[in-house]
């Protein structure tokens, strides 16, 4: 109690180096922190917005099916195995059929996909209900996204020709009508896709009771097993993209954050070094009054340890205040991280764990104690005689 009284006088009576390095400390304690938390954020929100509009509760592909090769949707698409149709028809699944394409807007050629799926299923929050408004005869209802109509310059309720070719290889054309253009920021189901009524576009291409890939209800807890035809593909799989390219950007940001805390460590360690070669007759006038070495030791490696505390103590006192505003109004993204290639919405929400907390906290407070201890290295091998002279060797 005695040393930890002294340490605490000998901190607050160095005014203005302790603060600075407590400072400096606590700002790196809450960036860190801050930025985590965004990088969390993302992850959560992306993954969120697929499943709800894409994944679902997983999804089977069809064997042939890679959604990185054009080359492989021809021949990507076989009947169900009993198995799905029983998910399919209790509601549990919906079926997506994938077609290449062509359509022609303002006479020019646009490749595109053309998926068809069921107007009435209520697996993933796609406007496919809108695939049931009324269309001229002949003219096939199509729901895209407001990438996809911006790109083709295509708005509500026009009518544009597209092309595709069947099972047996044979080319065919028709008119679609654009019924509803739908918002979202995964692009996957936006950006050169057309959605279409399945059962018209099995009809179209010669593929009845046909499907690429079954996109499973969420929550959904008896998945029946692959088959030669269809492969399971869970969470793991379908957002390994995803959190690739969150790890390799904390990667990218750790390398920041090791040269932030390097910088404010480095001043507690310059704080150390010049407390004990100020302070060379206290260490030995300690020592002369019977202070072991190893309490000397201990003494002003709580010093620096205390400074660390403080830090954490001020970082929170106006860090929680801005991570919690943070969280409550999000961060609005610009325009060119949108067009980026990420699918994030127009508002980033972080996400703050109390493990994030913890775990940086501790790496905090070890990393100052460690660097608080190296410097008091030279009091091991201090005589109580040299230190009243001035000598620290």
């Amino acid at each position: 109690m005695v040393i930890l009284k002294l340490a605490f006088r000998n901190i607050t009576h160095a005014g203005l180096r302790t603060w600075l390095n407590v400072f400096i400390l606590s700002f790196a304690f809450v960036l860190i922190i801050w930025v985590q938390g965004l990088y969390e954020g993302m992850q959560r929100q992306v993954i969120r917005d697929m499943q709800a509009i894409e994944v679902g509760g997983g999804q089977f592909w069809q064997r042939n099916y890679d959604p990185y090769d054009p080359l492989t949707l021809d021949d990507a698409h076989a009947a169900l195995s009993s198995e799905l149709q029983h998910l399919v028809q209790n509601g549990n699944a919906t079926l997506v059929l994938i077609v290449p394409a062509a359509i022609f807007p303002e006479g020019r050629v646009q490749s595109v996909i053309l998926r068809g799926i069921d107007p009435n299923q209520k697996i993933v929050s796609l406007p496919s209900q809108e695939l049931t408004n009324k269309v001229s005869p002949g003219v096939i209802p199509a729901v895209i996204g407001s990438r996809m109509a911006k790109s083709a310059n295509l708005a509500k309720d026009e009518i544009v020709t597209v092309r595709w070719r069947d099972a047996n290889g044979v080319f065919d054309a028709a008119e679609i009508q654009i019924v509803a253009i739908f918002n979202t920021h995964i692009q996957t189901v936006d950006v050169s896709q057309i959605w279409v009524p399945l059962q018209r576009l099995q009809e179209m291409v010669h593929m009845p009771g046909e499907a690429t890939y079954v996109i499973l209800k969420q929550g959904l807890n008896n998945i029946p097993p692959g088959s030669p035809d269809w492969i399971y593909r869970d969470y793991d799989f379908l957002f390994a993209d995803i959190n690739n390219i969150v790890k390799s950007k904390r990667a990218g940001s750790s390398i920041f954050f090791i040269i932030l805390m390097a910088m404010a460590l480095l001043a507690v360690f310059d704080t150390q070094v010049l407390a004990i070669f100020r302070r060379r007759k206290e260490m030995g006038t300690l020592m002369a009054l019977g202070m072991t070495r190893r309490w000397v030791i201990s003494l002003f490696t709580l010093e620096g340890s205390l400074q660390g505390l403080l830090a954490i103590l001020v970082g929170a006192v106006y860090g929680i205040p801005f991570l919690a505003f943070q969280t409550k109004v999000g961060i609005s993204m610009p325009q060119a991280v949108e067009q980026g290639g990420f699918n994030l919405g127009a508002t980033l929400y972080p996400v703050y764990s109390f493990k994030l907390f913890l775990l940086t906290t501790l790496f905090l407070f070890i990393s100052v104690v460690i660097v608080s201890f190296l410097p008091t290295r030279r009091i091991s091998k201090l005589k109580p005689t040299d230190a009243l002279r001035g000598k620290t060797t």
